[in-house]
């Protein structure tokens, strides 16, 4: 039997007028060239021209004399070969030296899709069986550069969401703190890395660091280490993967003044320089009661893709960090709400191909993983794969799954997982639960529907859901239908 779908009207598309102020870096020639020009403008001319650009892109970005400010500093070490201390400088020059080093991106002019769901921490002010969320987004702007935004709104007792409304003045992090590293724990670190101290003796470069050391710190004696060293081939690659590492860690602290619709967690380290791709998030309550919000992504520098995570309370405040061990190396791990009898569990697709599950004692390291699912029916012979974070209910974990067939066209389904023992699957539709539509296979990635997180509300399965790479919706499917579905087919399997 087929399972019910409710396609609800609800659209989020992607909108170009939604940017946010770049850094403009042209290297330093070209830097010093302009920095010299605009301080040889008259007082009259650079008075005139500072003014026109902060009367025409104050409406449209938040602080921008401030981020004006802010791009200057990370150009003004050059102004030394220029002879001029840039104490000496008048703070209308150090705002228009910093305009003309900043650009407009517009971050969902191409795509604003991959969508989860999560309880907002603030439920205040809801009525009787009405529930605020929080909805992710993976939008997406020139160059494919992908980053995490947010919507928020209240599900009524229908399942009908009314979103809340949008802020036009985007923002990055008011504030970016890298990580200070503690030597022992940084050097343990690097006892996971395979065979590193057979070519690299870690103490050729731990043993000129502090107890506790930047990232700064750690690349300036990597670059002096380079010159000690004979570098092969292998050896260069170690060299990068340590400074790939130490460059993943860092914090995120937007203004309290912004409307989470507001916020862009943009890339930040040089391991995501080409995209923060497909965030998981998921509410994770701990043995005490006290609940953080962890979301699963994949960062991607152009070449290689590195599996990542971000942890949040409030929303505010986001600290991110990478993943270690063996079987951190592919898309899609996406963790369980809770522990799973004392340890943390997660589910990973190691070989792009099939469905893993994994446990460990620290929610950062995963060494070892177990087949969970491999392709079974037609509409998921190339590939299958979760659709973000298991959900507890009665009858068991309920896994939204994605699935890949004929012309490539991805279809959700779903599975149920035993509670106690989630490496042992119940049931899984043999049919698709949502397959795209007429009105949903046109766009950027044709043919395709993809989730990345699903919630319960009200009994019914609330699942958000991108249209073909392009644009996103939501749908709901009765809970219990779906379980009943599930455990009818799993006794049948027997």
């Amino acid at each position: 039997m087929q399972v019910t779908v409710n396609r609800k009207d609800t659209k989020f598309y992607p909108d170009a007028s939604r940017k946010i102020a770049r850094f403009l870096y042209t290297g330093d020639e070209r830097a010093i060239s302009t920095i010299r020009s605009v301080l040889e403008m008259s007082g009259n001319l650079a008075s005139e021209t500072l003014s026109a650009v902060l009367r025409d892109y104050s409406l449209r970005h938040r602080n921008i004399s401030k981020i004006f400010e802010k791009h200057f500093n990370r150009v003004a070490h050059l102004l030394k070969q220029l002879e001029i201390e840039p104490d000496s400088l008048e703070l209308s020059q150090k705002i228009l030296i910093g305009s003309y080093f900043t650009m407009e991106y517009s971050i969902e002019a191409a795509a604003f899709f991959n969508p989860s769901i999560v309880e907002h921490p603030d439920q205040s002010e809801t009525g009787m069986e009405e529930k605020r969320v929080i909805l992710s987004f993976r939008a997406t702007g020139e160059g494919h550069i992908s980053s995490i935004v947010f919507r928020t709104g209240v599900m009524d007792k229908n399942n009908n969401l009314w979103l809340e409304p949008v802020g036009k003045m985007l923002e990055e992090a008011e504030h970016i703190r890298r990580h200070v590293y503690d030597k022992k724990s940084f050097r343990s670190k690097l006892n996971e890395m395979k065979d590193i101290h057979a070519l690299i003796p870690s103490g050729l470069i731990l043993d000129k660091l502090n107890d506790k050391f930047t990232y700064g710190e750690l690349r300036d004696c990597i670059k002096e280490a380079r010159k000690s060293v004979h570098l092969t081939g292998e050896k260069d690659i170690l060299f990068n993967q340590i400074t790939w590492l130490a460059s993943s860690h860092y914090e995120l602290e937007f203004s309290l003044d912004t409307n989470i619709s507001e916020r862009v967690i943009f890339p930040v380290s040089v391991n995501e320089r080409n995209g923060i791709e497909d965030a998981r998030f998921v509410r994770f309550t701990d043995g005490d009661g006290s609940s953080v919000y962890y979301a699963t992504y994949t960062a991607y520098d152009g070449a290689t893709v590195l599996p990542k995570m971000l942890e949040t309370k409030d929303f505010y405040h986001f600290r991110i960090m990478p993943f270690h061990g063996e079987i951190a190396q592919n898309k899609g791990m996406a963790l369980f709400p809770r522990k799973v009898n004392g340890k943390y569990a997660m589910l990973c697709r190691l070989d792009g191909y099939n469905n893993y599950i994994a446990f460990s004692d620290n929610i950062s390291i995963w060494r070892k993983a177990t087949l969970l699912q491999q392709p079974k029916f037609p509409w998921e012979f190339v590939q299958i794969g979760n659709c973000g974070s298991p959900i507890e209910t009665s009858e068991g974990w309920l896994v939204i799954t994605h699935g890949v067939g004929p012309m490539r066209e991805y279809a959700l389904g779903a599975s149920l997982l035993d509670l106690q023992n989630p490496e042992k699957e119940l049931g899984r539709l043999k049919s698709p639960l949502l397959m795209p539509n007429a009105n949903e296979r046109e766009g950027y990635v044709p043919n395709v529907v993809y989730s990345c997180g699903s919630m319960i509300h009200n009994d019914d399965l609330i699942i958000p859901y991108a249209m073909s790479d392009y644009a996103s919706t939501y749908a709901t499917v009765n809970l219990k239908e779906l379980l009943n579905e599930l455990k009818k087919q799993s006794n049948q399997a027997q």
